[in-house]
């Protein structure tokens, strides 16, 4: 049985790397006394796999986990499992919803097509972000160089920027909402900013959804009817 869950990532854990995040899962399972699946091998580990990575210091409504069961565990109930790994879980990581998936399905890393974000940028004003994203939408090219093993590599990154609108004013600047692309490469919100003209400074970033095809419409990686919860605060640590 293969369990897909999505959860938060909020506050000061989004400071966390991807393998302190790795070993938090790893200990929350546990606790829970779910029967996860283990490979094989002189270190065998549970199988466990994330969507796509997110960078340190970005905040996450939708952040993904699918997880094996092991062949003779029992069947979870899964309208309490939201609420029972969030209670062992720490202060900012919260399960939003779990559903069982096939093993037949892409990985979370083959599936996602796209992610939506909200990003504020400081130091500026509505009028000048919005030039920027106006200047940005219209253009045929946004190219950006980058180094990647130790080589400069540059890329037209429009192709990638499918959405890309001001929310409006903030305290320090104003709030931007993106859809950006992640097949074949992923855009990242600071390769973003950096290749508007003029370049925008990153504020806090939250990832709202990640996205995948299904014939021709975009859909979540969760169905509908997955179930869901809402945690009531309450954490065993």
């Amino acid at each position: 049985m293969r369990l897909r869950i999505r959860f938060t990532k909020h506050g000061k854990v989004r400071f966390l790397g991807h393998r302190d995040l790795a070993r938090i899962w790893e200990r929350t399972l546990r606790r829970a006394e779910l029967d996860v699946a283990y490979s094989e091998g002189f270190s065998p580990r549970p199988k466990l796999s994330f969507g796509l990575a997110l960078s340190t210091g970005y905040e996450s409504e939708g952040e993904y986990l699918d997880l094996d069961l092991a062949p003779s565990a029992p069947p979870p109930h899964l309208a309490a499992l939201p609420g029972r790994l969030s209670a062992l879980l720490p202060e900012g990581i919260d399960t939003t919803a779990v559903c069982e998936v096939s093993r037949s399905e892409p990985s979370l890393q083959q599936a996602v097509t796209s992610c939506s974000w909200l990003i504020d940028v400081v130091d500026t004003t509505v009028a000048e972000a919005t030039d920027a994203v106006d200047r940005a939408l219209a253009a045929p090219h946004l190219m950006h160089t980058r180094e990647r093993k130790g080589k400069e590599v540059t890329d037209d990154l429009r192709p990638y920027l499918l959405d890309l609108t001001i929310i409006g004013p903030t305290p320090t600047g104003a709030r931007l909402s993106a859809e950006l692309g992640t097949q074949p490469r992923t855009l990242r919100p600071a390769e973003l900013l950096a290749a508007l003209d003029p370049p925008l400074s990153e504020g806090l970033v939250r990832r709202t959804h990640q996205w995948t095809t299904h014939d021709g419409a975009r859909r979540e990686l969760l169905p509908v009817d997955a179930t869901s919860a809402q945690h009531d605060g309450e954490r065993a640590s």
